[in-house]
Protein backbone atom coordinates (compact mmCIF):
# COMPACT_ATOMS: atom_id res chain seq x y z
CA UNK A 1 0.00 0.00 0.00
CA UNK A 2 2.19 2.46 1.10
CA UNK A 3 4.81 2.16 -1.32
CA UNK A 4 2.95 3.37 -4.44
CA UNK A 5 2.18 6.70 -1.97
CA UNK A 6 5.75 8.07 -2.29
CA UNK A 7 6.67 10.87 -3.82
CA UNK A 8 6.33 14.39 -4.58
CA UNK A 9 3.16 15.84 -2.06
CA UNK A 10 2.93 12.44 -0.10
CA UNK A 11 5.50 10.21 1.07
CA UNK A 12 9.19 9.98 1.77
CA UNK A 13 9.42 6.83 2.47
CA UNK A 14 7.77 3.98 3.41
CA UNK A 15 8.36 0.67 5.25
CA UNK A 16 6.99 -2.46 4.41
CA UNK A 17 7.54 -5.68 6.12
CA UNK A 18 6.62 -9.10 4.91
CA UNK A 19 2.84 -9.48 4.11
CA UNK A 20 0.55 -8.97 6.97
CA UNK A 21 3.52 -8.47 9.14
CA UNK A 22 5.26 -5.21 10.66
CA UNK A 23 8.45 -3.64 9.49
CA UNK A 24 11.88 -4.20 11.83
CA UNK A 25 12.69 -1.02 13.74
CA UNK A 26 16.19 -1.01 12.10
CA UNK A 27 14.44 -0.75 8.78
CA UNK A 28 12.57 2.15 10.29
CA UNK A 29 15.14 4.06 11.54
CA UNK A 30 17.33 3.59 8.28
CA UNK A 31 14.35 5.08 6.40
CA UNK A 32 14.05 8.02 9.13
CA UNK A 33 17.83 8.65 9.09
CA UNK A 34 17.77 8.53 4.87
CA UNK A 35 14.82 11.08 4.52
CA UNK A 36 15.62 13.54 7.79
CA UNK A 37 16.58 17.32 6.66
CA UNK A 38 16.69 18.55 9.72
CA UNK A 39 13.37 19.78 11.14
CA UNK A 40 12.26 15.74 11.60
CA UNK A 41 10.25 12.75 10.61
CA UNK A 42 6.84 11.73 11.44
CA UNK A 43 6.01 8.47 11.67
CA UNK A 44 2.57 7.05 10.09
CA UNK A 45 1.56 4.01 11.99
CA UNK A 46 -1.85 2.09 11.53
CA UNK A 47 -2.96 1.02 15.14
CA UNK A 48 -2.18 -2.64 14.70
CA UNK A 49 0.15 -4.09 18.08
CA UNK A 50 3.19 -5.43 15.50
CA UNK A 51 3.44 -1.83 13.82
CA UNK A 52 3.02 0.22 17.55
CA UNK A 53 5.91 -1.97 18.88
CA UNK A 54 7.93 -1.69 16.41
CA UNK A 55 8.13 1.94 15.59
CA UNK A 56 7.82 2.85 19.26
CA UNK A 57 11.63 1.31 18.80
CA UNK A 58 12.80 2.81 15.79
CA UNK A 59 12.03 6.17 17.49
CA UNK A 60 14.21 5.19 20.55
CA UNK A 61 16.79 4.28 17.80
CA UNK A 62 15.96 7.72 15.79
CA UNK A 63 16.77 9.37 19.51
CA UNK A 64 20.51 8.22 20.03
CA UNK A 65 20.88 9.13 16.43
CA UNK A 66 19.64 12.48 17.15
CA UNK A 67 16.39 12.77 14.95
CA UNK A 68 13.50 14.10 15.83
CA UNK A 69 10.43 12.01 15.23
CA UNK A 70 6.87 12.54 16.27
CA UNK A 71 4.45 9.80 15.54
CA UNK A 72 0.51 9.73 14.46
CA UNK A 73 -1.04 6.63 15.37
CA UNK A 74 -3.99 5.72 12.45
CA UNK A 75 -7.38 4.57 14.18
CA UNK A 76 -10.41 5.20 12.87
CA UNK A 77 -11.91 1.88 12.02
CA UNK A 78 -15.73 1.61 13.24
CA UNK A 79 -16.18 -1.99 13.27
CA UNK A 80 -13.91 -3.85 15.31
CA UNK A 81 -12.08 -2.91 18.39
CA UNK A 82 -9.21 -5.01 19.98
CA UNK A 83 -9.35 -7.43 17.18
CA UNK A 84 -6.88 -10.52 16.36
CA UNK A 85 -3.94 -7.99 15.40
CA UNK A 86 -4.84 -4.50 17.64
CA UNK A 87 -5.46 -3.10 20.58
CA UNK A 88 -8.14 -0.57 20.01
CA UNK A 89 -9.53 0.38 16.55
CA UNK A 90 -7.75 -0.62 13.77
CA UNK A 91 -6.49 1.67 11.32
CA UNK A 92 -7.14 1.43 7.38
CA UNK A 93 -8.61 3.72 4.74
CA UNK A 94 -7.23 6.96 6.61
CA UNK A 95 -3.81 6.28 6.73
CA UNK A 96 -4.30 7.10 3.08
CA UNK A 97 -6.11 10.76 4.02
CA UNK A 98 -2.88 11.44 6.33
CA UNK A 99 -0.38 10.53 4.49
CA UNK A 100 -2.00 12.47 1.33
CA UNK A 101 -2.70 15.60 3.74
CA UNK A 102 0.22 15.40 5.60
CA UNK A 103 2.56 15.36 2.92
CA UNK A 104 0.97 18.57 0.94
CA UNK A 105 1.71 20.31 4.44
CA UNK A 106 5.61 19.05 4.53
CA UNK A 107 6.20 20.20 0.69
CA UNK A 108 5.29 23.91 2.51
CA UNK A 109 8.40 23.46 4.04
CA UNK A 110 6.29 24.24 7.74
CA UNK A 111 7.29 22.35 11.22
CA UNK A 112 7.12 19.17 12.05
CA UNK A 113 4.88 20.04 14.78
CA UNK A 114 1.94 21.74 12.23
CA UNK A 115 2.08 18.29 10.00
CA UNK A 116 1.38 16.25 13.38
CA UNK A 117 -1.05 18.78 14.25
CA UNK A 118 -2.74 18.46 11.11
CA UNK A 119 -2.52 14.69 11.16
CA UNK A 120 -3.84 14.17 14.27
CA UNK A 121 -7.16 16.27 13.34
CA UNK A 122 -6.92 14.07 10.38
CA UNK A 123 -7.36 11.25 11.99
CA UNK A 124 -10.08 12.87 14.79
CA UNK A 125 -12.18 13.30 12.29
CA UNK A 126 -11.75 10.14 9.62
CA UNK A 127 -14.00 6.85 10.06
CA UNK A 128 -13.84 3.65 8.28
CA UNK A 129 -15.59 0.47 7.58
CA UNK A 130 -15.11 -2.39 5.33
CA UNK A 131 -17.12 -5.57 4.37
CA UNK A 132 -15.43 -9.11 2.61
CA UNK A 133 -17.55 -11.53 0.49
CA UNK A 134 -14.20 -13.80 0.53
CA UNK A 135 -10.94 -13.40 2.65
CA UNK A 136 -7.47 -13.31 1.44
CA UNK A 137 -4.66 -16.09 1.04
CA UNK A 138 -1.38 -14.83 2.85
CA UNK A 139 1.48 -16.74 0.87
CA UNK A 140 3.30 -17.84 4.48
CA UNK A 141 -0.09 -19.51 5.30
CA UNK A 142 -1.42 -20.84 2.36
CA UNK A 143 -5.07 -20.56 3.34
CA UNK A 144 -7.19 -18.15 3.18
CA UNK A 145 -7.17 -16.32 6.67
CA UNK A 146 -10.96 -16.69 7.20
CA UNK A 147 -13.80 -18.72 5.47
CA UNK A 148 -17.09 -17.54 4.98
CA UNK A 149 -20.22 -19.44 3.17
CA UNK A 150 -21.21 -18.31 -0.06
CA UNK A 151 -24.78 -16.46 0.63
CA UNK A 152 -22.62 -13.99 3.63
CA UNK A 153 -20.78 -11.32 3.68
CA UNK A 154 -18.26 -10.43 6.49
CA UNK A 155 -18.35 -7.35 7.56
CA UNK A 156 -16.02 -5.34 9.63
CA UNK A 157 -12.97 -7.02 7.70
CA UNK A 158 -9.39 -5.54 7.84
CA UNK A 159 -6.94 -5.28 5.39
CA UNK A 160 -4.58 -8.17 7.40
CA UNK A 161 -7.61 -10.20 6.08
CA UNK A 162 -8.47 -10.44 9.65
CA UNK A 163 -12.36 -10.97 9.94
CA UNK A 164 -15.14 -8.81 11.44
CA UNK A 165 -17.91 -8.29 14.00
CA UNK A 166 -20.85 -10.36 12.08
CA UNK A 167 -21.93 -11.64 9.11
CA UNK A 168 -24.98 -10.66 7.10
CA UNK A 169 -26.61 -12.16 3.99
CA UNK A 170 -25.65 -10.37 0.82
CA UNK A 171 -28.17 -7.71 -0.16
CA UNK A 172 -28.62 -4.98 -2.91
CA UNK A 173 -25.74 -2.50 -3.07
CA UNK A 174 -28.19 0.00 -0.96
CA UNK A 175 -28.63 -1.75 1.88
CA UNK A 176 -24.70 -2.56 3.07
CA UNK A 177 -23.68 1.64 2.04
CA UNK A 178 -26.18 2.43 4.88
CA UNK A 179 -25.43 -0.42 7.42
CA UNK A 180 -21.79 0.93 6.76
CA UNK A 181 -22.88 4.86 6.98
CA UNK A 182 -24.83 4.31 10.18
CA UNK A 183 -21.91 4.05 12.76
CA UNK A 184 -19.87 6.47 10.65
CA UNK A 185 -21.97 9.08 10.73
CA UNK A 186 -23.08 8.51 14.16
CA UNK A 187 -19.56 8.63 15.65
CA UNK A 188 -18.47 11.44 13.32
CA UNK A 189 -19.01 15.09 14.71
CA UNK A 190 -20.44 16.46 11.82
CA UNK A 191 -23.33 19.17 11.19
CA UNK A 192 -25.03 19.69 7.47
CA UNK A 193 -23.41 21.97 5.80
CA UNK A 194 -19.76 20.51 6.30
CA UNK A 195 -17.64 19.25 3.63
CA UNK A 196 -16.61 15.20 3.18
CA UNK A 197 -13.88 13.33 1.44
CA UNK A 198 -14.99 9.83 0.96
CA UNK A 199 -12.75 6.98 -0.30
CA UNK A 200 -14.74 4.41 -1.64
CA UNK A 201 -12.02 1.33 -1.62
CA UNK A 202 -11.60 -2.02 -2.95
CA UNK A 203 -9.80 -4.60 -1.35
CA UNK A 204 -8.09 -6.18 -4.04
CA UNK A 205 -10.70 -8.34 -6.48
CA UNK A 206 -13.79 -5.99 -6.32
CA UNK A 207 -14.53 -4.73 -10.33
CA UNK A 208 -13.96 -0.97 -10.68
CA UNK A 209 -17.96 -1.27 -12.08
CA UNK A 210 -19.18 -2.52 -9.17
CA UNK A 211 -17.17 -0.11 -6.80
CA UNK A 212 -18.81 3.10 -8.81
CA UNK A 213 -22.25 1.09 -8.44
CA UNK A 214 -21.74 1.01 -4.31
CA UNK A 215 -19.73 4.87 -4.89
CA UNK A 216 -23.81 6.01 -6.00
CA UNK A 217 -25.36 4.28 -2.95
CA UNK A 218 -22.88 5.78 -0.39
CA UNK A 219 -23.22 9.53 -2.29
CA UNK A 220 -26.83 9.26 -1.81
CA UNK A 221 -26.72 8.34 2.09
CA UNK A 222 -24.29 11.10 2.79
CA UNK A 223 -26.29 13.27 1.07
CA UNK A 224 -29.13 12.50 2.23
CA UNK A 225 -27.55 13.04 5.53
CA UNK A 226 -26.65 17.08 4.74
CA UNK A 227 -22.75 15.48 4.34
CA UNK A 228 -22.25 15.07 0.78
CA UNK A 229 -18.55 14.34 -0.68
CA UNK A 230 -17.02 17.21 -2.13
CA UNK A 231 -14.40 14.67 -3.13
CA UNK A 232 -14.38 11.45 -3.69
CA UNK A 233 -11.99 8.96 -5.28
CA UNK A 234 -12.93 5.16 -6.39
CA UNK A 235 -10.76 2.49 -7.03
CA UNK A 236 -8.15 0.36 -5.11
CA UNK A 237 -5.89 2.34 -2.58
CA UNK A 238 -6.05 0.04 0.54
CA UNK A 239 -6.07 -3.52 -0.75
CA UNK A 240 -5.72 -6.42 1.11
CA UNK A 241 -4.06 -8.86 -1.73
CA UNK A 242 -7.13 -10.63 -3.17
CA UNK A 243 -9.67 -10.06 -0.84
CA UNK A 244 -13.46 -9.90 -2.50
CA UNK A 245 -14.64 -6.68 -0.61
CA UNK A 246 -14.69 -3.00 -0.34
CA UNK A 247 -14.27 -0.41 2.32
CA UNK A 248 -15.60 3.26 3.42
CA UNK A 249 -13.78 5.82 4.65
CA UNK A 250 -15.19 9.51 5.11
CA UNK A 251 -13.42 12.16 6.61
CA UNK A 252 -14.79 16.13 7.56
CA UNK A 253 -12.73 18.39 6.06
CA UNK A 254 -11.84 21.62 7.05
CA UNK A 255 -10.26 24.40 4.34
CA UNK A 256 -6.93 23.57 5.27
CA UNK A 257 -7.57 19.83 5.05
CA UNK A 258 -9.35 20.42 1.78
CA UNK A 259 -6.41 22.96 0.47
CA UNK A 260 -4.06 19.93 1.28
CA UNK A 261 -6.17 16.93 -0.15
CA UNK A 262 -6.52 19.26 -3.47
CA UNK A 263 -2.16 20.07 -3.80
CA UNK A 264 -0.52 18.23 -6.62
CA UNK A 265 0.94 14.94 -6.12
CA UNK A 266 2.75 12.44 -7.87
CA UNK A 267 3.29 9.52 -6.54
CA UNK A 268 2.69 5.60 -8.86
CA UNK A 269 -0.40 5.37 -6.79
CA UNK A 270 -2.28 8.71 -6.63
CA UNK A 271 -1.30 11.96 -8.71
CA UNK A 272 -3.07 15.17 -9.70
Amino acid sequence: MHAGFVGFGMLDAACPGNISTSPAPDQIEAAAKADDSGQGVLFITKNYTGDLMNFETAEVLCESEEIKTASVIISGDEAVKDSLYTAGHKGVGATVFAEKICGAKAETGTSLEAVTKLALRGNENARSIGVAAASCTVPATGKPTFTIAEDEVEFGTGIYGEPGSTRIPPKPAGEPAEMMLEPILKDLPHKPGDSAIVILNGMGRTPLLELYLLYTEVYAVLAADGFPPVRSPVGNHTTSIETQGFSVTCMKADQEMLSCWDAPVNTPALRW
